[in-house]
């Protein structure tokens, strides 16, 4: 898919074809469309296509006043929970400056793009090619945020139903909030990087205005790194305190089940006696049978009580 977007009277408007000035936003696009694009921006056809690589890592080069810049955006998957849980990835989506257009190219359709597309985001010119890129560096920084906002509340949520939980499937829910957090901190420091590359003004001709943008943007992304690290840590100790929640709930189920397997087994080992074919005492007594229940009773009460003032379980 490839749209065509430029400021026009302000506002971000959708345009039928390539013109000067405008964002080309290419989403998991064709190779007829990625050389189509690639001739009428007169960029490489591979700066285009480097982004479609769900493995490339973040990086920014430039080639003949062309730029690349790829970049790892966050995106939120459904879980297979049955509560609707959500996991976290992140995918790389390429930023290539050319004389005359700013192109965007992912594999998914992002949100990002998609509310800056809509005009959600004010103050943006398609025409001004370095503070456009700026500024959805900064979306991005600020998608991230959010993104950890929403596992740091999934985390508490779980958290609570965890004290209660003799089952798996709560830790496996914070194993993929852990592995969420583990994509968001590699993501991020590699996004760290390339912006600092590009904050030097080597890569890019910087002006004051623009320069506040990125530097915005830096700061966002480094807050994300931290809050990454944190939220990381408390998880892992979290996973490893609940853990041994669930077993020491279980040892005391196993606790109260051999108890009462114990006390069961008085009135058991009683009657047994009672039931060979041989002389034994009590057995002209009329009553023998009541005496003998109520002994057994007797005993099965008087082990019960003995373990749990032993506490037991």
């Amino acid at each position: 898919m490839v749209e065509f977007f430029k400021t026009i009277d302000g506002r971000i408007t959708e345009i039928n074809e390539f013109s000067e000035g405008c964002w080309v936003n290419m989403v998991h696009p064709s190779s007829d469309e990625l050389a189509q694009i690639a001739k009428a921006a007169e960029v490489e056809e591979e700066f285009v296509r480097a982004a479609l690589d769900p493995e490339e890592s973040s990086r920014v080069d430039m080639e003949d006043e062309q730029l690349l810049m790829i970049v790892d955006i966050p995106m939120v998957e459904k879980s297979s929970v049955e509560d609707g849980g959500q996991l976290f990835s992140t995918i790389p989506m390429g930023i290539v400056v050319a004389k005359n257009a700013v192109i965007t190219v992912c594999l998914e359709d992002s949100i990002i793009l998609r509310s800056i597309a809509e005009g959600a985001v004010k103050g943006v010119h398609t025409a001004l090619r370095t503070r456009f890129v700026f500024q959805i560096l900064l979306r991005i920084a600020g998608r991230f945020l959010k993104n950890l906002r929403m596992i740091e509340r999934d985390f508490t949520r779980i958290e609570k139903r965890l004290y209660d939980s003799l089952k798996n499937e709560e830790l496996i829910q914070l194993l993929g909030l852990s592995k969420s957090l583990v994509y968001f901190s590699s993501s991020l420091k590699g996004n760290e990087v390339t912006m600092e590359k590009v904050l030097r003004g080597r890569v890019l001709k910087l002006y004051e205005d623009d320069r506040d943008i990125l530097e915005d943007a830096l700061i966002e992304v480094r807050q994300a790194i931290e809050m990454a690290n944190i939220y990381s840590g408390i998880l892992s100790g979290t996973m490893d305190a609940f853990a041994s929640v669930i077993s020491n709930n279980l040892n005391i189920v196993m606790k109260f089940l051999a108890t009462i397997t114990i006390v069961m087994s008085i009135p058991t080992m009683v009657s047994s006696f009672y039931g060979m074919n041989v002389d034994i005492h009590l057995e002209s007594f009329p009553h023998a049978f009541i005496f003998i229940i109520l002994l057994s009773a007797i005993l099965s009460a008087v082990t019960f009580i003995w373990f749990r003032k032993i506490k037991w379980f």
